[in-house]
């Protein structure tokens, strides 16, 4: 087994395992929790350095960031079908993956830190409220984007839908409004086989 994927399911690790799964790869699940004391070992953080998880250990390619080792996975198992087929379709998936990074993931983490992630008492409601409220003008353009296709890059799945599903993960307490294609879409994805083993993952130990 020469894949490691490093980090508990109940974090931004459920991204890779995730991407694993839809590859069918093989992979060492090593269930290290993001406050726990492993990720504070020097040997992790020969791996990643910010302390953080996840970080995967491919055949000796060691790689932090959660949506860059997605994109590394299917880009280098072209066969799994989570990458694109033409430079076009490059292109659309790192400007949907990058798009989920700095248009998405920052709201939708401040809304989420701001309700239930912090301690009460250091909770600001008022940044809830307008993390929510910037949300949506974003989720506005996911949704016309959907008009015209059932996925982010047209007629399958790829690692582009995996990367904003993922991010959204929240999207039916996010989502104010009528959105039906961007829920349809969410739904989709999530529904997927290898989303459903993935998100197995955590409720094991």
């Amino acid at each position: 087994m020469t894949l490691k994927i490093y980090g508990i399911a109940a974090s931004r690790a459920i991204r890779p395992l995730w991407a694993a799964e839809e590859l069918g790869l093989p992979y060492e699940h090593l269930r290290w929790h993001y406050q726990g004391p492993e990720t504070r070992e020097p040997a992790y953080r020969a791996i990643n350095p910010n302390g953080t998880v996840p970080a995967i250990d491919d055949d000796g390619l060691v790689l932090f960031e959660s949506l860059a080792i997605t994109l590394h996975l299917a880009q280098t198992r072209p066969e799994g079908g989570l990458w694109a087929d033409d430079a076009r379709g490059v292109a659309q998936i790192y400007q949907w993956t990058l798009w989920a990074a700095t248009e998405a993931e920052p709201l939708a983490r401040q809304w989420f830190h701001h309700t239930g992630f912090l301690p009460p008492e250091q909770r600001i409601p008022a940044l809830a409220e307008e993390a929510i409220d910037k949300l949506q003008q974003r989720l506005r353009v996911l949704e016309e984007h959907l008009a015209a296709r059932d996925w982010l890059l047209g007629e399958r799945f790829t690692v582009a839908d995996l990367n904003l599903a993922a991010v959204l993960q929240r999207l039916s307490v996010l989502a104010r409004g009528e959105l039906p294609r961007t829920h349809d879409w969410h739904r989709r994805c999530l529904a997927r086989p290898a989303a459903q083993r993935a998100w197995a993952l955590r409720n094991t130990v």
